[in-house]
């Protein structure tokens, strides 16, 4: 497969040849050599090493720089996302952003009300080329916060895509896959909110906090 040198390169928002990207993923490397060992810890920082919070939306440009992300401690799907592409790229991994929609049937009353929906448009994942295949990647949803409310946990080894799950633990419909919107070099900022002031008018983010907020915390 031709590589594209977009898929390595740094942009404004995937700012892979910054200090704190490199920092970032050269810790989260550690002494792994080969691309799909770098990419398995990778992935697991990030999803980890971020709580998730869907309530945390900055909507300014510079809350999506990956750089900025990486100085956090909790963040949403496509902010993770972000910060796992710069990362992959910074350690010379082509790597891309991936979007979907998808309808949450687990949501609760409360976001339901927030949004108006329980369809959820951009969700952010990362597409990782590892060899000739590309690996889809969502690095939403911490450990810890699956484990607390009995959802199945996002894994990665190298061989299978890291998709959300159709079912929670007790076989309950949670994550559906409604429309993919695509493979993107750079984020697309200005397309996404676009979207989000059409779909969800009323939709106000009040930094309520993933563990506060309960089973809401799984927005996507």
């Amino acid at each position: 497969m031709d590589i594209d040198s977009a898929w390595l390169e740094p942009t404004w928002f995937i700012d892979s040849d910054s200090e704190a990207v490199e920092a970032y993923a050269v810790e989260a490397a550690g002494d792994a050599t080969e691309p799909t060992d770098i990419a398995v810890r990778l992935f697991h920082t990030v999803r980890d090493g971020l709580r998730y919070d869907p309530y945390s939306m900055d909507r300014t440009r510079e809350a999506f720089k990956a750089s900025s992300v990486a100085a956090s401690d909790s963040a949403w799907c496509v902010p993770k996302s972000i910060l796992l592409t710069a990362a992959a790229r910074n350690r010379g991994i082509p790597a891309r952003l991936g979007f979907a929609d998808v309808r949450n049937h687990l949501s609760s009353e409360k976001l339901l009300e927030s949004m108006g929906t329980d369809l959820f448009i951009w969700h952010g994942y990362s597409e990782l080329l590892l060899g000739d295949r590309w690996f889809k990647l969502s690095s939403a949803f911490n450990i810890e916060l699956c484990e607390r409310f009995g959802t199945k946990v996002l894994d990665f080894d190298g061989t299978e895509d890291a998709l959300m799950h159709p079912y929670d633990q007790a076989g309950n419909r949670h994550m559906e896959y409604t429309n993919q919107r695509g493979s993107f070099d750079d984020f697309p900022y200005e397309e996404m909110f676009a979207d989000f002031a059409a779909i969800y008018p009323e939709w106000r983010a009040e930094g309520a906090g993933a563990d506060a907020a309960g089973d809401e915390a799984f927005a996507g």
